[in-house]
């Protein structure tokens, strides 16, 4: 008696198996802007909505080159794809953010 053969699981049976990435782990993203007022509050902000455990103390920031655009990299605990596509969504939507990375 031949035994049938095990199906091949496709990549949308197990989310968890279509990310490179291990849950839960520290995820940096690069957000650009104008250096303005209020930006690293917005991004930071943000940041604790979606990391309630988000230390502010990590954040990292650079000066453009003629000093009107602001980098900042947060580092979030990142728990699942969901949560951080709806942050990439909501960093990008942010009228004062210009680039997601």
């Amino acid at each position: 008696m031949t035994q049938a053969p095990t199906p091949t699981p496709t990549p949308g049976d197990d989310p968890r198996k279509d990310s490179l990435i291990e849950y839960p782990s520290q995820f940096p993203i690069k957000v650009m802007g104008a250096k303005v007022d209020g930006f690293v509050h917005a991004v930071t902000s943000i940041a604790k909505r979606f990391d309630p455990g988000f230390d502010a103390s990590t954040v990292e920031l650079r000066d453009s080159k003629a000093g009107n655009y602001l980098g900042i990299t947060i580092t979030v605990t990142a728990t699942s794809r969901e949560q951080l596509d709806e942050l990439y969504r909501t960093l990008t939507s942010h009228p004062m953010v210009k680039v997601v990375l």
